[in-house]
């Protein structure tokens, strides 16, 4: 009996309680994004500062499929790229402790290949790892899997702005994005 207590101290004093998954209430919290624009459902798993893996549901309700293309849907792999983009900037945003007053803007994309079309029904896996990540900067590397294979695939770099962006401090893709 006393060993079986001891196990049990041992095992609640290691384990601690952290959070790797979050759910769409979650999300809303963090990224700034919105309905028709926002592109991850769930975060599955999120190892601080390393990498996270969230989740796509694409349905033929997304707005996007009206024109492309209707009669054959495939989700444009630029919004693809988007999703790996904002599965990073959601694990970016949340070691930034006032990120209410801030914004996560594409700096560059490399590397983008398009491996197979994603259709209605299909669930992309957004697996994303940091490969370089200042305070203000990071470097991305981000894969899009459906049924275990390889969708779509990125490197992005982002910069963390100031959501009241102005003068030097703007860059011009962030002017774009936020007109």
């Amino acid at each position: 009996m006393t060993d079986m207590n001891q196990t049990t101290e041992v095992t609640a004093t290691e384990v601690e309680p952290t959070k790797t998954g979050m759910d769409i209430g979650d999300i809303l919290k963090i990224l700034p994004h919105r309905f028709p624009f926002l592109l991850i459902d769930r975060v599955i798993e999120l190892k601080r500062m390393k990498s996270i893996v969230a989740l796509k549901n694409v349905t033929i309700t997304e707005p996007f499929f009206q024109g492309h293309f209707p009669e054959k849907p495939i989700m444009p792999g630029v919004l693809i790229v988007e999703a790996i983009a904002q599965a990073g900037g959601l694990l970016l945003l949340t070691e930034v402790p006032n990120r209410d007053e801030m914004l996560m803007v594409f700096t560059g994309i490399e590397k983008a290949r398009f491996r197979r079309p994603v259709v209605p029904g299909d669930q992309l896996r957004i697996e994303v790892t940091v490969k370089a990540w200042r305070i203000t900067a990071a470097r991305l590397e981000g894969k899009a899997y459906v049924d275990g294979k390889v969708a779509a695939e990125a490197t992005v770099t982002c910069r963390l702005v100031p959501r009241a962006m102005g003068g030097e401090e703007q860059s011009s893709e962030g002017s774009s994005s936020e007109s």
